[in-house]
């Protein structure tokens, strides 16, 4: 487990049909739905704690606070980061962000699409499974 708080990551991701509110059931319009970019936000997370992660560990999402700021078109590439910010012994949190990349074929260059938060506590993958099976 981590106590590092200099980890960051950072994906991208293109906008596709399956992305889109209307495909994702959060809205009836064809643009980046916010469950969508919520997954590609943690999915930065999650690759920002995995390398400081000792075998056997994982990271669960806990807390999640996201402001989804601009719309994203079809076929926008949308680049997404996580860095830490926190730590207290198991619990971590990341300030996360998106942004339409620069190269985008779509949408506004660097246009800021969603800022947040998000908290992740490091758990025992079998252990935290093994809890499912309990109850």
């Amino acid at each position: 487990m981590t106590d590092r708080t200099d980890l960051t990551a950072t994906l991208r991701f293109t906008v596709g049909e399956d992305d889109t509110a209307l495909a994702v059931g959060s809205g009836d319009l064809p643009v980046l739905g916010t469950p969508r970019l919520l997954a590609w936000l943690e999915a930065a997370t999650c690759a920002a704690l995995a390398p400081d992660l000792r075998d056997g560990e994982t990271s669960v999402g806990t807390r999640v606070e996201l402001e989804h700021q601009a719309p994203t078109p079809l076929g926008a590439v949308v680049e997404t980061a996580a860095s830490v910010t926190h730590v207290d012994g198991r619990l971590h949190r990341l300030t996360v962000s998106a942004r339409h990349a620069a190269d985008t074929p779509a949408g506004r260059p660097g246009k800021v699409v969603a800022t947040g938060e998000v908290t992740r506590v490091v758990v025992d993958a079998e252990r935290f499974m093994g809890r499912l099976a309990g109850s």
